[in-house]
């Protein structure tokens, strides 16, 4: 840990401390890394009930792990093993069902397909089976022109782009995420879609506060939201604990630890211990906005770059109840942070912490 960064990591320790002991948190990690180096590493709290976080703790974290997803398909086209113009059909022949055809690797990163909905009785045991859902979203009708129009692929995002890899390269989303990202930065027991039945003993049990209110709030409000997120399989609590689910590769959600995600970003931003996932003109392409407009979903404007959520100085993704990981350039900064205690409504205390770790390193550069 540099100690030129001491005075900060105090401060993060000491926030997180007090979340765990007002009880507005369970468990917490927070890591940061600073031009490859890690500058803070702070953990508290439970894991399960009495029995503590560590350092290497899983965290069940939802959608913060499209950015995971988004990561391997860049380092496979770093390699030449991709293209974002390829034609998912073209490896995938029975995704050009219903006027698919002309669907590329690139609208599916961008959440731009147009089949971002799910069967309405879609149930756990079919996120368990690989091949049965790719098969439901081959044959779904998209609901718009794919590449027109961009609507946030809550669930389908991870098959439509890991079936993809699948077919082009002969390996599994999760297989190039060990052999390719994880294994090389030393995290291959931190980084994972589904998890080994061997450190499944690691993974932090999820609970909720407020949660299952928002996404009723969610499913009244928003149109499309049950479309995208069936009621059997929404993203709560109790679907992220479920055994086959931890196991399954559900490309759209992941397990990990914080240290392992603001390794990864860090690697795309430069070095870390002699490994770089991409080249800086590479990142400069999967950095910047590549869709900008409503959401189908949401209804509001959303900017996307190529797997990434987008704001100004800063790429990355966040997951349902409050896991984030975040890359910021211009600062050679990276910020990831997971929780278990599923929470809306609370003022966001981890992005409170990513927007402290921010604005303490861009004073101290003098951005």
């Amino acid at each position: 840990m540099d100690d030129d960064w001491s005075g900060l990591c105090g401060r993060v320790r000491r926030t997180v401390g007090e979340l765990v002991a007002s009880g507005a948190e369970t468990g917490v990690q927070v890591s940061a890394y600073l031009h490859g180096e890690p500058v803070i590493d702070v953990y508290a709290g439970d894991a399960h009930p009495g029995r503590p976080a560590t350092p290497d703790t899983l965290f069940p974290s939802f959608s913060t792990a499209k950015g995971v997803t988004a990561t391997v398909v860049h380092v496979l086209a770093e390699r030449g093993a991709l293209d974002y113009d390829l034609r998912i059909a073209d490896v995938w022949p029975e995704y050009a069902a219903h006027g698919k055809q002309d669907t590329t690797l690139g609208h599916a990163l961008t959440h731009a397909t147009g089949v971002p909905h799910l069967p309405a009785g879609t149930s756990p045991a079919d996120f368990a089976d690989w091949h049965r859902m790719c098969a439901l979203i081959a044959d779904a009708v998209p609901r718009w022109e794919p590449g027109t129009r961009q609507g946030y692929h809550a669930w389908t995002y991870g098959w439509i782009v890991g079936e993809t890899v699948r077919r082009a390269t002969g390996r599994t989303l999760a297989r190039v995420l060990a052999e390719e990202v994880a294994g090389p930065l030393g995290v291959a027991d931190e980084l994972f879609f589904g998890v080994p039945e061997r450190v499944l003993d690691r993974v932090a049990r999820l609970g909720e506060h407020g949660w299952q209110p928002a996404l009723s709030y969610l499913s009244a409000n928003l149109p499309h939201f049950d479309l995208v997120c069936p009621p059997a399989v929404r993203p709560d609590a109790a679907l992220g604990n479920r055994p086959e689910i931890l196991r399954a590769d559900v490309p759209a959600i992941g397990t990990f630890s914080a240290r392992a995600l603001a390794r990864m970003y860090a690697a795309l931003l430069g070095e870390v211990d002699g490994v770089r996932l991409i080249s800086p003109e590479r990142l400069a392409r999967v950095s910047a906005v590549a869709m900008d407009g409503p959401d189908w979903v949401f209804g509001q404007p959303v900017r996307r770059s190529l797997g990434y959520a987008v704001e100004d100085g800063y790429f990355g993704a966040s997951g349902s109840g409050g896991s984030l990981s975040y890359a910021f350039p211009q600062l050679g900064l990276t910020v990831a942070a997971t929780k278990n205690r599923m929470s809306f409504g609370d003022g966001d205390p981890l992005e409170q912490l990513r927007e402290l770790i921010q604005t303490e390193v861009a004073a101290a550069k003098g951005s």
